[in-house]
């Protein structure tokens, strides 16, 4: 006896997308109750952020300070809150250099910062005679803040081209030490657009040094320390002004004696 298999009827096209347009239509609604779900949630008061938590360095500010300064520039809250423009608030209070904001659920965050630590005042070329309420920070950055915060009333001031404070201060750092045989410090530390160097002590003279390699300019620095004192005592004058740009020797000028050429009589780089 014969046997015969029933197969279903296809179903037309037209029912077939019907089909597949009510599950996508299915899906994108489970899709977007979910989403609302989730945006009421974040919406809740319970995540909306309720306290700060600052460590790091605050010497410069109090904690009520900061948050007085940076809360009006957050938005949101512990889910819609953005970060980055978190920690430029942050960074925007006077002495900070650097924030790292982090989340703590469910309403909190965590503020760490470091502060610039100030290493010496800076003028840049262009306003060489101008007051300046700008610092160099010890990493070479230049900031603004009030003068009147800085303990440290000694700085040295470093006066150059935009963009040069990090080779300025590493230069200071290299060339201060040198001075310590002269009883005598670097009060000004200039370099010009066309990089030569000069420095102004803080006895009142002047020393210019002229151009060349770090390495040079230092050179240069030490030969005419090592020297410089026996023509100071020789004559019984303190020094004016130095010209370290002449090769294998220096000119000075002491108080009351004309300029002397200590050395070799050809101009280095100047």
């Amino acid at each position: 006896m014969a046997t015969a298999t029933l197969r279903p009827e296809p179903l037309p096209a037209d029912i077939r997308l019907m089909n597949a347009t009510a599950a996508v239509l299915a899906a994108v609604a489970v899709v977007g109750l979910g989403a609302a779900a989730l945006g009421w949630v974040a919406r809740q008061p319970v995540f909306a952020v309720s306290a700060i938590h600052i460590d790091g360095e605050v010497t410069r500010n109090s904690v009520s300070t900061i948050r007085a300064n940076a809360m009006p520039r957050l938005a949101g809250n512990f889910f819609t809150l953005d970060l980055a423009k978190s920690k430029s608030a942050f960074e925007a209070v006077p002495w900070v250099r650097e924030a790292v904001v982090r989340r703590i659920w469910p309403n909190r965050l965590s503020v760490r910062l470091e502060e610039h630590r100030p290493a010496a005042l800076w003028r840049s070329a262009a306003d060489a005679d101008e007051a300046t309420d700008k610092l160099v920070n010890t990493h070479g950055e230049v900031f603004e803040a009030n003068l009147g915060d800085v303990e440290d009333d000694a700085l040295p001031t470093l006066q150059g081209p935009e963009g040069s404070a990090a080779q300025m201060l590493a230069m200071l750092g290299r060339l201060s030490p040198l001075f310590a045989p002269l009883e005598a410090h670097i009060d000004t530390l200039v370099m010009s657009g066309r990089g030569s160097w000069s420095a102004e002590l803080d006895n009142g003279a002047e020393v210019e040094i002229g151009r060349g390699s770090d390495d040079e300019l230092v050179a240069r620095t030490q030969r005419f320390v090592a020297t410089v004192t026996q023509v100071t005592s020789r004559y019984g004058r303190p020094l004016v002004y130095a010209d370290l740009r002449h090769a294998e020797g220096y000119a000075v000028r002491l108080k009351g004696i004309s300029t002397t050429l200590i050395g070799g009589d050809k101009p280095a780089k100047k």
